[in-house]
């Protein structure tokens, strides 16, 4: 599909919806090709996971357990 400029400026959701189901998009500027939209991939496989300082701490093996932990008290009704 292609859209120019102008429409990538008023019909930014549609054609993020069109790039959603799949499809690439060409953005063109006074009849160039310019840009191209193209689906995002995760490339994590969806697993959360720390990184830097943090990938080899032995607490934040299980992240979402560790976040639990930090957070426990914070929202606790006392």
């Amino acid at each position: 599909m292609q859209a120019t400029a102008k429409e990538l400026r008023f019909n930014v959701k549609e054609l993020l919806d069109t790039v959603t189901r799949g499809e690439e998009v060409i953005i063109t500027y006074r009849g160039k090709p310019r840009a191209k939209l193209i689906p995002f991939e995760d490339e994590s496989g969806g697993e959360d996971e720390l990184f830097g300082i943090w990938a080899d701490d032995p607490q934040s093996k299980d992240v979402n357990a560790y976040i639990r932990s930090i957070r426990k008290g914070r929202f606790d009704a006392d």
